[in-house]
């Protein structure tokens, strides 16, 4: 399959839907988990095996073994190159090849690379990570916010008399299932803790599986810029070498061990830097927004005044008799489930079922709190079908 195939597969992660044909079941902060994450992964993923793009992963250089160069190259491949650690005294050009390189490797401890042969298989495992929360919230969620904006999001509803009977129909169903919702808010919110575990954690296996160097790989990159050019070594190829070393060891003609000094070009490094430094940006400032999102439902379940200023500031209702009865006869469960209704509805409907529906709860008298939390609610077809 070509590349652009390939990365064409993944455009369904990102692409754009109008509301009027799917429904929104949760926030911003969590779709650039499941969408804009995963599919930057995946990317990433299908550009580190492109060999078009970089050619072969490894070319190592070895006189003794120029015919059969490929049993070089795939041994160090398999196994491990490694670098020494370098000197400021050590001039590039002068005394040694590169950064990493030098001819007294015996006496310096040398640090190995192994990890550039897992990096697909740990982008592919990262992107299955960054979509399983939503999964489950799919799952969880069981289409229930489609099946009561059937008809309703966007500016589907074109007539008075036809966006009347359908607030109707969702006021009734929000009546009927009043204090049930509590355990589809308890899965909504277990969700956005998950991706906010997730992205964390994220971070703390890459800096295991670099060898402990991703957590300052950032800052280490910006601090890069302002050394002195002279004395100062890149970061980035620190991490990510394009030039190593193999020693590959095999038994002479007198049975004896040869030890067979190998220099390896790694151009896949060069591509791995690229995506690891982005990465290491983007898990920062997708922690600080999942963070926020968390702090934000925490504040909204603990906090029900909060609930006032959602309604009337970012939902526009700004009746205070309807907004106080909604948010004092209603628990988090009956909140959220409005919430997502208010996103996939437009302005001027939502405010109609928010009045019909605080209208209805002052007729209400006699409202009883639930003794259990209902795990499956069963709700009815709000299209007029059975």
């Amino acid at each position: 399959m070509s590349l652009f195939g390939l990365l064409s597969a993944t455009a369904g992660f990102v692409k754009v839907r109008f509301l009027i044909d799917k429904e929104v079941i949760d926030n911003a902060v969590f779709r650039f988990h499941y969408r804009v994450t995963s599919a930057v992964l995946f990317v990433c993923c299908i550009l580190c095996t492109a060999n078009s793009l970089i050619g072969n992963p490894i070319e190592c250089l070895n006189e003794a073994f120029k015919d059969k160069i490929n049993v070089i190259n795939t041994f160090c491949w398999i196994t491990s190159t490694f670098t020494l650690p370098h000197e400021p005294s050590q001039i590039v050009g002068r005394h040694v090849a590169a950064h990493g390189l030098g001819n007294h490797f015996i006496t310096k401890q040398p640090t190995h690379h192994n990890y550039y042969q897992w990096v697909p298989f740990v982008l592919f495992l990262q992107g299955i990570m960054f979509y399983l929360p939503h999964w489950f919230w799919k799952n969880w969620e069981e289409r229930k916010i489609r099946q009561i904006t059937e008809g309703m999001r966007g500016s589907s509803v074109d007539t008075k008399e036809d966006r009347k009977e359908r607030t109707n129909k969702v006021v009734t169903y929000l009546m009927d299932s009043l204090h049930i919702h509590n355990a589809y808010a308890f899965g909504y919110f277990l969700c956005e803790i998950l991706n906010f575990v997730n992205v964390v954690g994220n971070i703390f296996f890459l800096d295991k599986f670099l060898g402990h160097a991703f957590l300052t790989y950032g800052t280490k990159v910006l601090e890069y810029s302002n050394q002195d050019q002279v004395n100062r070594t890149d970061p980035m190829i620190a991490i990510f070498p394009r030039l190593t070393k193999c020693v590959f060891q095999k038994f002479g003609p007198s049975g004896s061990i040869e030890l067979h000094d190998a220099l390896c070009v790694l151009p896949l490094n060069i591509l791995n830097e690229k995506i690891f430094i982005f990465l290491w940006f983007w898990f920062i400032i997708l922690a600080v927004m999942s963070g926020l999102a968390l702090l934000y439902s925490l504040v909204i379940v603990a906090y029900p005044p909060i609930r006032k200023v959602i309604l009337e500031k970012r939902f526009k209702y700004k009746v205070p008799l309807g907004v106080s009865t909604i948010v004092a006869k209603t628990k988090v469960g009956d909140f959220l489930l409005l919430h997502l209704l208010g996103q996939n509805m437009t302005t001027t409907v939502f405010r109609d079922v928010l009045e019909e529906f605080s209208s209805k709860l002052n007729d209400y008298k006699n409202l009883s709190t639930p003794t259990a939390m209902e795990m499956k609610p069963i709700y009815p077809k709000l299209d007029g079908s059975t």
